[in-house]
């Protein structure tokens, strides 16, 4: 081997370690490069009687540096940042709505309220009455307004998973061409590996997992199949599986992400098996935070519209007409799922008792046997599984302040989703427009006679659903031991009333109206029962409805703000604690990055020693040739 030979070998090898020193130069910026390494070995020896001379060096390939479990380790924790990132940017938007101490529900409902005890203070004051029907529509307006914007926050996931479902299609297709152009390369090079394509690919997985919490598989020669949710495959070397965009058959207004098998068929992935990425931070905030507070509010808005119309419609208005609903509730919705195959069957839900019901969505579902009602938020049965043989129809399920009816028969493995509190919201109003027709007056009223003697009272104590007002003046007379009770003509009422003991009074019910007498009558004292018409300053009714506003009216223990208080409470403290979470995920997401940089980064510090060290090599490897042409041209010489 002549010193021109080995000269030669190291200067290509220094030129090679040159231009990949110039290549990371170039590539400092890029994201997701690795810096390369040339590797450089002898190229062997000659043997001689004096041993073995050095055939010179040569370049035996170009690698990454590159750390497989620290790449596998950011993957993830950049998918987790992603997804709570996604989360808190999502859960702030109902935070900032529920807890605005000036145009949201809680100075609403204090100002509403306020006008409620106005009237019972004043109640024939026109201006007291016209207040309490303006705070009453503000409040029910920014219900609807809460309310829509739920709905528009639905609407906005659902772009947004369409939109994410249409990148993540974008990366997979792109790993999968890498894949097969990775693998035709180092092929055709005689296993060689691609290292620019290589690293093309680590950053569309990157990418990906910013997307969706995606598993990576390394398979032999070197090819990436990526999973997605329960092991639903995304790529599987050469060839790509899309997700879809597709609407819920349990809910059409509500867009899930749907898997593609290789088999070509497609169906929807199950509730919270997407996980990860912006993608899984939009589907956690919608099942967690946006559907409980859209259900919250609607619930609220049936409490007090229940809870005012049953009292309202048990007092008598200006006009001495009894009172009618005071708000307009929303409905209830039901679902029928896509997938039906008893189509002609039908199913409705009512409202029963809007202080007992929950947030919660739930499941009407036949097994081929059974009608099971399931409370979606914790999988609870609410009923007793009703057997399909010997069913008679319609056929109803109650639970949780609501009943369900369907008017046939379901198919096998037909169901129905029963939103009972969900749009509610939307559909709140008030249901009168003119101050007088306020019920603030009971509805009858005891009026002593002037000849009476003793010290006895009387007064309506009890009003209930379903009364009628007597048609004349009924006369009540103490005969010394009891009262008697004679209708306008004189003759007994008939039935006669009997006494209940209530304390130290004593209680009679006419009609759904009870009086209550106490004091110390003298006998023949009386007391003439009848309607209020007229009765414009009495505020027996209101006074019933203004305690309203610290009566348990939900679920028996909290009032109408204490609910909305939890239920601001609850957002605040998720919306903080995910906010949390995310600010720390992101110190961890650094630090893994930081690790990962600082092995397969391209230092320019580095870079430099190691171009001024091959520039070396280069310039000593000159010299050898340089040398050896010295040498043989004085060989030369010597011959002439």
């Amino acid at each position: 081997m002549s010193l021109f030979s080995i000269g030669l070998s190291g200067l290509n090898t220094a030129q090679n370690a040159l231009t990949t020193t110039s290549h990371n130069f170039a590539n400092s910026a890029t994201e997701g490069y690795s810096r390369q390494n040339t590797i450089v070995a002898s190229a062997g020896g000659q043997y001689t009687s004096q041993g073995f001379y050095g055939y010179g060096s040569n370049t035996t390939t170009v690698i990454r540096v590159y750390d497989e479990f620290l790449t596998g380790q950011l993957r993830g924790a950049t998918s987790a940042s992603a997804s709570l990132a996604t989360y808190s940017d999502q859960i702030s938007q109902i935070d900032n709505l529920l807890a605005d101490q000036k145009g949201g529900l809680a100075p609403l409902m204090q100002k509403f309220f306020a006008a409620v005890q106005a009237v019972a203070d004043t109640p024939a004051d026109p201006a007291a009455r016209q207040g309490m029907l303006s705070a009453g529509q503000a409040l029910v307006g920014q219900v609807r307004s809460a309310s829509n914007y739920f709905s528009q926050l639905q609407s906005g996931v659902n772009d947004q998973i369409g939109t994410a479902v249409t990148q993540v299609n974008a990366y997979t297709k792109q790993i999968a061409d890498l894949n097969e152009e990775i693998t035709r390369l180092k092929a055709a090079s005689g296993g060689q590996p691609p290292n620019d394509l290589l690293d093309q690919r680590d950053q569309a997985v990157a990418e990906l997992t910013k997307l969706v919490g995606a598993k990576v598989v390394v398979q032999d020669g070197g090819t990436y199949n990526v999973f997605v949710g329960n092991g639903q495959p995304l790529v599987m070397g050469k060839n790509s599986y899309d997700l879809k965009a597709v609407a819920s058959a349990a809910d059409p207004h509500r867009t899930v992400v749907a898997y593609t098998l290789p088999t070509g068929s497609v169906y929807e992935s199950e509730p919270g098996a997407i996980t990860g990425g912006s993608l899984g931070g939009l589907l956690q905030f919608r099942t967690e935070t946006l559907d409980a507070a859209q259900s919250a509010v609607g619930r609220l808005s049936l409490a007090i519209g229940e809870s005012f119309n049953g009292p309202h419609k048990l007092g008598m208005d200006l006009n001495g007409a009894i009172g009618t609903d005071m708000f307009k509730l929303g409905t209830a919705t039901v679902l029928a799922n896509a997938n039906n195959t008893a189509i002609t069957t039908v199913a409705t839900a009512t409202i029963n008792n809007a202080s007992a019901l929950t947030t919660s969505d739930y499941s009407l579902r036949f097994d081929g046997t059974n009608y099971t009602l399931t409370r979606l938020s914790d999988n609870q049965q609410m009923v007793t599984p009703v057997p399909a043989g010997g069913a008679t129809y319609p056929l109803s399920f109650s639970a949780d302040g609501f009943t369900v009816q369907i008017n046939a028969a379901m198919g096998t493995n037909d169901s129905f989703t029963i939103q009972p509190t969900r749009n509610a919201g939307a559909g709140f109003d008030m249901a009168i427009s003119d101050p007088a027709k306020i019920a603030a007056a009971s509805p009858a009223r005891a009026d002593a006679a002037a000849t009476n003697k003793g010290s006895g009272t009387a007064s309506l104590s009890n009003v209930a659903p379903g009364f009628t007002l007597p048609v004349g003046k009924i006369t009540a007379t103490f005969d010394g031991t009891n009262y008697v009770f004679t209708d306008a003509g004189g003759a007994p009422l008939v039935p006669a009333p009997v006494g209940v003991p209530n304390g130290s009074n004593t209680d009679y019910t006419i009609n759904g109206l009870t009086f209550s007498f106490g004091g110390t009558p003298k006998a023949g004292d009386s007391f003439t029962l009848g309607g209020n018409a007229g009765g414009v300053k009495d505020n027996g009714n209101m006074l019933t409805l203004a305690k309203l506003q610290n009566a348990k009216t939900i679920g028996g223990v909290s009032s109408f703000s204490e609910a909305y208080a939890q239920l601001v409470n609850d957002v605040g403290t998720r919306a903080k604690s995910v906010k949390i979470a995310s600010t720390s995920q992101d110190s961890i997401t650094t630090q893994i990055k930081t690790a990962q940089q600082s092995v397969s980064g391209v230092n320019m510090d580095e870079e430099t020693v190691s171009m001024l060290r091959f520039q070396q090599l280069y310039q000593a490897n000159a010299k050898v040739i340089q040398t050896a042409s010295t040498l043989f041209d004085t060989i030369i010489g010597i011959g002439r």
